[in-house]
């Protein structure tokens, strides 16, 4: 089950503001799944880019690339939790190619640990320029099943969520993804947990966990729109809440890769998580096929990042 967040997890700063935008809006069919290959999208112009849009597909050279934190992200290097506290590592997030991702990059988020405190690392990258509230968050993200090196068993836990900036904000918000293959808090996994959150401490929320393995890609999908929440996979909705377990203040988009516990030492292993990309739409409930046809028109396009969100 999701437990309460973390302290001390963020900088605050301003991206500036970004003057000229271009998107191409393609017609193409379907969208990748489950351990399905990117489509090749095809190009066909349409009119510029939708206020209250963000995308991007990740295209940046490393954590240290300026045009990361123009774009309004940043890795996480500072103290508290989830997991293994104080062990937030910037050297764990990379940009690398992928011939199994649209546009052929990711942001890898890998954590490692050869389950002791001291070697242990684990990594978040979370957007702070640009406060998302209602309407379609969406990431196709690639959750593994098992340790790209070393021994299995870890309790790790591969996330995407928006989040209050605040826990002890009294509007908190949060709508979680948070995926167990070995399980963890002691439930036996594999599991998928979608969470929402009232409050962080003591913690509120209500949620629903999925007991399948997912390792590959998927789309993951959280509609938040007309005080209901949907999360969906592939397209097949999952869960809802409504109620309070709805947004109630805008919020930042988190990915990570963290431990929940170190149960064993057995020496060094590492767990590789990754997104392909993210899609934000301001206030409407946008469908997995439009979705993705979006997204492939700013691949056709060129266009590896939009925003025409406001900044406040």
């Amino acid at each position: 089950m999701s437990q309460p967040r973390r302290t001390s997890r963020r900088r605050a700063w301003t991206a500036p503001a970004l003057t000229a935008l271009l998107c191409v809006l393609a017609a193409c069919s379907g969208g990748p799944g489950d351990d399905a290959a990117a489509p090749a999208p095809s190009a066909s112009p349409a009119p510029a880019g939708p206020p209250g849009t963000l995308f991007d597909g990740f295209h940046y050279s490393g954590p240290d690339d300026p045009s990361l934190a123009a774009h309004g992200w940043e890795v996480r290097t500072g103290g508290g939790g989830p997991g293994i506290k104080d062990s937030w590592s910037i050297a764990r997030a990379d940009f690398p190619a992928d011939t199994s991702a649209q546009g052929g990059r990711v942001l890898q988020l890998q954590a490692s640990t050869d389950g002791t405190r001291q070697g242990t690392e684990q990594v978040e990258v979370q957007s702070t320029g640009t406060p998302l509230f209602t309407g379609t968050y969406a990431a196709r993200v690639y959750f593994g099943d098992k340790p790209t090196s070393g021994r299995n068993g870890d309790h790790v836990v591969q996330t995407f969520f928006p989040i209050s900036a605040s826990d002890s904000s009294p509007n908190y918000s949060e709508l979680d993804y948070e995926y167990m293959t070995n399980g963890g808090w002691g439930s036996v996994g594999p599991q998928l947990d979608t969470t929402s959150w009232y409050k962080a401490d003591p913690p509120d929320r209500v949620t629903h966990a999925l007991k399948r393995h997912i390792e590959g890609w998927h789309i993951m999908m959280i509609t938040a729109v007309n005080q209901k929440v949907t999360y969906s996979l592939d397209g097949k909705d999952l869960f809802t809440s409504s109620g309070k377990y709805v947004p109630r203040e805008k919020m930042d988009v988190h990915f990570s890769n963290w431990f929940i516990d170190l149960p064993f030492a057995g020496g060094p292993r590492t767990w590789d998580m990754k997104v392909n990309w993210f899609y934000y739409k301001a206030d409407e409930a946008v469908s997995l096929a439009d979705v993705q046809k979006t997204v492939d028109g700013f691949y056709s396009a060129g266009t590896d990042y939009i925003n025409t969100v406001p900044k406040s």
